[in-house]
């Protein structure tokens, strides 16, 4: 009984975050929320950084049998639209997976995992598989719960892959070289 109450009031505690910072799934068509990834190798991302990529940010668990199916779609597709400014960053909900095995696993596929993400991205009503399409100008296109089919990613992803970077972005590019 008193594990049962414990749950309820940490539910309710996560139910009153998430109203606090104005819910759980930002607009679609806004800019983007900020955000900042550890990757697994330590490495720290902001979506600042990103600007001028395509990004889709997946949540996913080991025992989610659409994710298993999801995963290795992602990461062919990865493989194939990175040259065309692709970004893919997979995070596991679970926190009990070590990430020993989390290296282990991420080593056979090319798409990115993070280890924690800050910001006001979270699986869309607790659900799993969960995608978030940011395009290059750093605004929010897509956010669904479900797991991408490959005739998915072609709808959602083609049309912002064929999307110039921002100017701003473009220029930076050039003045680096």
């Amino acid at each position: 009984m008193r594990s049962m109450v414990m749950r309820v009031i940490k539910l309710s505690v996560l139910m009153l975050a998430a109203a606090a910072l104005g819910g759980a799934k930002p607009l679609i068509g806004e800019p983007a929320p900020p955000l900042q990834m550890t990757l697994i190798d330590g490495t720290k991302l902001t979506l600042e950084q990103l600007r001028g990529q395509v990004v889709v940010i997946n949540f996913w668990a080991t025992w989610c049998g659409p994710c298993k199916r999801e995963l290795p779609l992602l990461d062919a597709y990865y493989e194939t639209q990175r040259q065309h400014g692709l970004r893919v960053f997979a995070i596991t909900t679970e926190g009990s997976v070590p990430v020993g095995q989390l290296k282990k696993l991420f080593a056979a596929l090319r798409l990115t995992p993070i280890r924690t993400l800050k910001g006001r991205y979270a699986p869309i009503n607790n659900s799993i598989p969960t995608n978030y399409i940011i395009d290059r100008a750093g605004r929010l296109r897509f956010a669904q719960a479900g797991a991408f089919e490959l005739d998915d990613l072609n709808r959602e992803l083609v049309p912002l892959l064929r999307e110039s970077p921002p100017a701003d972005v473009a220029q930076q590019k050039l003045s680096a070289l």
